[in-house]
């Protein structure tokens, strides 16, 4: 050891090892990505109350998981739609006015959802049918969202932005499923709603902060099929792109499990009928996990092989499902859910980082309306496979058999497109 090393001040030793632990925070130099992100504390938790409520109140009309797995088919056809339009809308307008646009319909659809909880109708339908419309504005939102982020980050920084704001939609989603589990039976569900829909503010002014984000090319017009096509066809030549999705459908469709947690929560771990803690919990064990991972990030910019990240946390995810599935005590599937959650962040930085830096500008709006798809509507697909799967065999076989197939699925992806495991980023210094 030199005599350099060997008197160098202990706190700066500490701040190295800090650094190399702790989430990077560089991009929040950046005062637009400040606000965006600061934004996103009141709005990731506001918005989890609603993902609590819908499923909840669809279970409380029908008693049946098989009701609970249609959100996702009402959830994932608006998804389809518009999350491809909107990001070939995001890359043709001004990005900034699109998210005031979007948001203001978010807000709108969740005051709605709010007044037909409080008035008592008790239809499913309805409820459907507004999140349908709910899902619609989100979805042209979330890639004009990120294609903004990728407009105000320096390239360098992306993945330390994607774990950031992963970092913070993760403390929403933790807190936001205990919170709404303690606010049930206190203030009732429709409160839920009203809650989110005030949340929304705080994005609107995050949102009316932002500089002018009109296309690079200056030129603002409408966006057709023309333009949708042209992203698929862009799509197709990108093979690791493309095997980002594929992987993440894989993890998502086979092995997300949450159409079941109301379910689980009263038949399995003992919820009242009217909500308890362990409906909280098990929307939260996901998002906790993701959130410690997200906070324990500040080595994610220094990996290269972010195909063979990508693939093992995947491969983690499933295995974390399986143990999720034969859990019968609460807190041991609560951990399972956590291993899993930490797993998925691992995959989420890695694959939004690839998609950042490997996507042009002139079509990261429509790679990221795929993103939103694929990262959204996974999910909504799996609310629908698994609460039919567990209405047919229980909902221990569509849990750990999912976590099986998802095993399965990802080898048989990297076995098909070898591309996605080769995958190196340039690596910056710090």
């Amino acid at each position: 050891m030199t005599e350099q090393t060997s008197t160098a001040p202990p706190g700066s030793r500490l701040r190295r090892i800090l650094g190399a632990v702790v989430a990077d925070r560089r991009p929040l130099r950046i005062p637009a990505f400040r606000r965006l992100w600061l934004s996103s504390i009141v709005t990731a938790l506001g918005s989890q109350l609603t993902a609590v409520a819908v499923p909840k109140q669809i279970y409380d009309i029908t008693g049946s998981s098989a009701y609970v797995g249609l959100t996702g088919l009402f959830g994932l056809v608006p998804l389809l739609v518009f999350g491809l339009w909107g990001g070939a809308i995001a890359d043709t307008v001004d990005r900034r006015v699109l998210l005031l646009v979007t948001n203001v319909g978010v807000a709108v659809t969740a005051l709605l959802l709010w007044a037909q909880a409080f008035t008592g109708l008790d239809s499913v339908w309805v409820v459907l049918v507004l999140l349908s419309v709910n899902q619609a504005f989100f979805a042209v939102n979330m890639p004009t969202r990120q294609a903004v982020v990728a407009r105000v980050v320096p390239e360098h920084l992306l993945s330390s932005a994607a774990a950031l704001t992963g970092t913070m939609a993760t403390f929403g989603a933790v807190f936001g499923p205990m919170l709404a589990g303690a606010m049930l039976p206190i203030v009732g569900l429709p409160t839920l709603y009203l809650v989110d829909t005030l949340a929304l503010v705080a994005v609107l002014w995050a949102v009316w902060k932002l500089p002018p984000l009109p296309p690079l090319s200056g030129k603002v017009r409408a966006a057709g099929l023309r333009d949708v096509l042209m992203g698929f066809r862009y799509l197709a030549t990108q093979k690791v792109l493309l095997a980002s999705f594929v992987v993440d459908i894989v993890a998502m469709v086979a092995g997300m499990p949450r159409a079941l947690f109301p379910e689980l929560a009263e038949r399995t771990f003992g919820d009242p009928p009217g909500g308890g803690t362990a409906l909280g919990w098990l929307y939260a064990g996901i998002p906790l996990g993701a959130m410690v991972l997200g906070l324990m990030s500040g080595w994610a910019h220094r990996i290269s092989r972010h195909g063979v990240a990508v693939v093992v946390a995947i491969g983690a995810w499933g295995v974390a499902m399986v143990g999720f599935g034969l859990s019968e005590s609460l807190w041991l599937a609560v951990v399972f859910l956590a291993l899993g959650g930490a797993a998925d962040m691992v995959s989420a930085i890695f694959r939004q980082a690839i998609l950042q830096t490997a996507a042009t500008d002139e079509m990261r709006g429509r790679m990221q309306g795929a993103f939103t798809v694929v990262v959204a509507g996974g999910p909504r697909l799996a609310d629908l496979t698994h609460g039919w799967a567990a209405a047919a065999a229980g909902t221990t076989w569509a849990t750990a058999g999912g976590g099986v197939l998802v095993v399965i699925g990802v080898a048989m992806a990297v076995a098909l497109l070898p591309a996605f495991w080769r995958y190196r980023a340039e690596v910056p210094p710090r």
